[in-house]
């Protein structure tokens, strides 16, 4: 049993001159503000008052609990089989050893002691907790758990079968096996923890990949054998309601699990390749995606004229920029800011991502000739007062769109174009008459979504004049600012980013671009004259504001923004 010295945390902290009472007082306003989701010590390390070993060689002292190192200590194979994979993912904890009726756990909050019952419970072991790093322990868990899964595979007769040799009852079978279940459960439960926005499960002729994409980029795990392909798909497909008979056609389909005490939606999408079937997993976290107007990273002027423009009674506001560029969640955070009883919010999706409470949403079923015009035209019949449209992407949307904002509602929607002024070319390419643009468009957004450095290591660095020169960093510019970049950590993975953020342009459509429109002058006139006199911020030079500020770095910018002409 754990015992508690008298000095809470902050004031070891503070006696061993670890860190100062003002840095204390600081974390613990800090802790409040969050709502006291955190523990302070947690609060200091996100912060940098205190480094992570530090902390938790001060927690240690407190609570006379030994701080055990997990690279050199590596589990006992017998603790491991006590506790399931996704039971130790779930609760940030791993088994190292096992006596009769005792269990040694290296935990993160030794504290935790709802998880501490839950072990004793599951396992009718005594349960002894030890210290660990946090990140330590998550790695640990991937590691250890998959090795031994892979080592359990090895040990099994699986015969080395091609898709179309099994049929329903195999696939069936072998879905319902322990192993695979397991298996796919530590897949969906490790992407999770790791804030993995897909997962990607692709076969090729020799073996078999599983990706994770996190903050927009693919990092490759651990997989399991080829031969194990068939099951680990039958078993995705019978939790997302697909038929595990089709093979030769794409299938799409939705799962709802519960990981860290919430609940996520999955959508999944097959199709089938030279080797097989490829998956992807789409994991829809709302507590993640879920964002406050406030917490896009829309800054100063431009942040004021959209929360005035999206409180505009009428017309049509568009988000633009390439997949995954963070358009829904903009839009989702525009329509929460301007929810009230007094409105009625209808949204058409392909699909509908997250729930959104108050508003009543529709997805689309193209197959069934639920278009997203044919969704909209009927949308304005319900007598809305705002509309959200999934996105445009044809000739009778885009004159239904029109026509609704003509007619006193107002619609959001998006477009894949570059930039915010490409978005007049992309509407009239579509064949919207230059004059009906002129009077239902409001305003464009375009944004990107750029990594953050890790708080945890980021450090000052320099970057090349070639670099700064191709963002339009100048030496004024220089002069009062630090560029910072992340060298890579347990928490970050290695990658040096943790998280993304937005960088926006914003074009409001003024008496003067409307004429613009109308004359059809292209797009690059209509930014220039946004730029001159709006006042306009690009892509790129908000790119810039966010690497000059030490966010992220300058070749981030680079890797999502077109160059510019800065002379």
């Amino acid at each position: 049993m754990l015992t508690v010295k008298r000095a809470p945390l902050g004031m070891l902290l503070v006696d061993s001159g670890e860190i100062t009472q003002a840095q204390l007082d600081h974390g613990l306003a800090e802790q409040r503000r969050l709502g006291h989701t955190k523990r302070i010590g947690e609060v200091l390390v996100d912060m940098r008052s205190v480094s992570e070993a530090t902390m938790l060689a001060a927690l240690s002292r407190q609570l006379e609990c030994p701080l055990v190192d997990l690279n050199a200590e590596p589990p006992d194979p017998e603790a491991l089989k006590l506790v399931p994979s996704e039971f130790a993912l779930r609760h940030r904890l791993l088994p190292l050893s096992t006596t009769d009726h005792s269990l040694t756990v290296a935990m993160a909050d030794p504290l935790d002691i709802q998880s501490l019952d839950d072990l004793t419970l599951l396992t009718g072991c005594e349960v002894r907790a030890v210290l660990a790093p946090p990140s330590d322990i998550r790695r640990a868990i991937e590691q250890y758990y998959m090795s031994r899964m892979l080592q359990d595979v090895s040990e099994q007769d699986h015969a080395s079968l091609e898709d179309e040799s099994l049929d329903v009852a195999d696939l069936q079978k072998m879905a319902r096996e322990e192993l695979v279940i397991q298996m796919v459960n530590l897949i969906i439960n490790q992407a999770i923890q790791e804030r993995a926005s897909d997962i990607h499960i692709e076969p090729f002729e020799r073996d078999l990949r599983v990706r994770y994409r996190i903050d927009g980029v693919l990092h490759e795990q651990n997989a399991p054998p080829k031969r194990l392909h068939p099951a680990i798909l039958s078993r995705i497909k019978i939790l997302s309601d697909m038929n595990i008979a089709e093979r030769r056609l794409p299938q799409d389909g939705r799962m709802r699990i519960r990981a860290g005490g919430r609940q996520i939606d999955l959508r999944i999408s097959t199709i089938p390749t030279l080797f097989g079937e490829s998956a992807v997993m789409r994991i829809l976290d709302k507590q993640t995606a879920m964002l406050g107007l406030p917490e896009l990273g829309l800054q100063g002027e431009m942040f004021d004229r959209f929360t005035r423009l999206i409180q505009e009674p009428h017309g049509i506001i568009l988000v633009t920029g390439p997949t995954g560029s963070g358009k829904t969640t903009t839009l989702y955070a525009a329509l929460n800011e301007i929810f009230s009883p007094e409105k009625k919010i209808i949204t058409v999706e392909d699909p509908v991502e997250y729930q959104l409470n108050g508003v009543n949403q529709m997805q689309v079923h193209p197959q069934i000739g639920l278009t997203f015009a044919n969704g909209l035209r009927h949308i304005v019949r319900q007598d809305p007062d705002i509309i959200m449209v999934g996105e445009i992407r044809d000739h009778e949307t885009v004159e239904i769109a029109i026509h609704a904002a003509l007619t006193g509602h107002l619609v959001f929607s998006t477009l894949h174009t570059n930039d915010a002024a490409g978005a007049v070319s992309r509407l009239m390419d579509m064949g919207a008459e230059p004059y009906l643009v002129a009077s239902s468009l409001i305003g464009v957004v375009a944004q990107r979504l750029v990594r953050i450095n890790c708080p945890r290591c980021k450090h000052p660095v320099e970057a090349s004049k070639i670099e700064l020169g191709e963002i339009g960093v100048t030496e004024k510019d220089m002069a009062t600012a630090t560029l910072m970049a992340g060298e890579g950590c347990p928490e970050c993975r290695g990658v040096g980013f943790r998280g993304r953020g937005g960088i926006y342009e914003m074009l409001t459509v003024d008496d003067a671009v409307r004429q613009m429109i109308v004359k059809r002058e292209p797009s690059n006139v209509i930014k220039q004259h946004a730029m001159t006199n709006q006042g306009m911020v690009t892509l790129m030079q908000d790119g810039r504001r966010r690497a000059l500020a030490g966010e992220t770095t300058v070749k981030e910018v680079l890797r999502v923004c077109q160059r510019e002409d800065f002379d």
